[in-house]
């Protein structure tokens, strides 16, 4: 609980942070703003390794997954498409509800809402000793297949923004290879995996996707320049290592630490908003044109977003009609938790100059979400004692 709260603080103070230091640093701020923004991407890539580990399956069963696949996939879609409607009819005015790009950017910066965060979910589900018991078991392949699915529809969201040019094609052509290669080679390579060994990973697929960029900045120009964000690289990096769970405090700490900074960090990269007044953030898009609302404004749709948001998440209760309907219930809830890659996404959205309300109302939703994170689990726990009994 203590690290869902310190996600929650720290994440808020980057976010007060970020409309302060602007102010102070003068025209030194773009020099930090790249350096902050680099360690930004090494942790991301950091975290993705980590949640590409945990990606265990018996690839001789692969078809007895296809239907949790599919069940995960709608669990993340579902608050996903909510919030993107919401965004679009509530939140911009009517004349542009039949905008395509104002479609394509809010579909993007909602995706935010469709991770649940394994780590944080596992971890706190192990401590209450739920870890043998069905709703654990099926919970820890809802919520990797839910992170993989943010992943993977990252990619045509981020070639929706950029438009049809031949860089898409070399950027579909990695994606393919990079799955490939994480399926044919999953758990095989038993590299060293401390938190030290994992960074210098993080540094060397960061450096990996930035060459691709340089590279093709050089060669064709910032127009012909070919973006590969480090999502898939870390996750399949982390996919073809073979699992180990190391119980070791230090380990467990250092790992806590790094998530922490990248919270910290995603607060710190938003744009200036404070005492901007009724004038925009921000008019390289739509969304970030929209001028904005009194906190009080905000304040109720970050509810109204956080209920749409939870809301989508209990679509599992549809299914599994084998098992008792708390059950059910105890593994919807439990995918309601949110972390570091719904933070990812944020920050991928802000690299698209998305703004305005929407964005503010985003960060501060993800916050809520961190918050309520503890009452999620002793609700699951609940459930979970309603339908296991003595057997925990």
């Amino acid at each position: 609980m203590k690290k869902v709260l310190s996600f929650s603080f720290v994440l808020m103070l980057g976010l007060i942070a970020s409309q302060i230091l602007p102010g102070l640093l003068g025209e030194g701020y773009g020099t930090f703003r790249t350096l902050t923004d680099t360690l930004l991407y090494v942790c991301l890539s950091f975290i993705m390794i980590n949640v590409g580990r945990e990606f265990e399956l018996d690839k001789s069963k692969w078809r007895t997954y296809t239907a949790d696949y599919f069940i995960a996939m709608a669990t993340a879609a579902m608050p996903w498409l909510l919030i993107a409607l919401y965004y679009v009819l509530v939140l911009l005015p009517p004349d542009l509800w039949g905008s395509g790009a104002a479609w394509k950017e809010n579909l993007l910066l909602s995706r935010f809402a469709a991770p649940t965060s394994a780590g944080i979910l596992f971890t706190m589900l192990a401590a209450l000793k739920l870890n043998n018991t069905w709703m654990y078991k099926k919970i820890q392949v809802l919520a990797i297949f839910d992170d993989l699915d943010t992943i993977l529809l990252m990619i045509p969201l981020q070639i929706m923004m950029i438009g049809m040019r031949w860089q898409l094609f070399a950027v579909v052509g990695v994606v393919v290879i990079l799955l490939w290669f994480g399926w044919k080679k999953l758990n095989t390579y038993d590299a060293p995996q401390g938190w030290f060994h994992i960074l210098l990973y993080a540094i060397f697929v960061f450096a990996a996707t930035q060459a691709v960029y340089v590279v093709s900045k050089g060669m064709f120009g910032e127009d012909g320049s070919i973006h590969i964000e480090v999502l898939l690289p870390a996750f399949v990096l982390g996919m073809v290592l073979k699992t180990r769970h190391s119980e070791s405090k230090h380990e467990h700490r250092a790992a806590d630490t790094i998530s922490t900074l990248f919270m910290f960090l995603v607060g710190l990269s938003m744009p200036l908003f404070v005492g901007l007044g009724d004038t925009t953030i921000n008019s390289a898009s739509l969304t970030a044109s929209q001028p904005m609302m009194s906190w009080g404004e905000i304040t109720l749709h970050v509810l109204a977003v956080s209920l749409l948001s939870n809301l989508g998440k209990l679509f599992p209760m549809l299914f599994y009609r084998d098992r008792k309907l708390s059950e059910r219930l105890a593994l919807s809830i439990g995918m309601f938790t949110r972390g570091e890659v719904g933070a990812g996404v944020i920050f991928i959205a802000l690299s698209y100059n998305l703004g305005g309300p929407a964005l503010i109302i985003s960060v501060l939703t993800l916050v809520l979400n961190l918050v309520l994170t503890g009452g999620f689990v002793m609700i699951v726990k609940r459930l979970a004692l309603r339908t296991y009994g003595n057997q925990l």
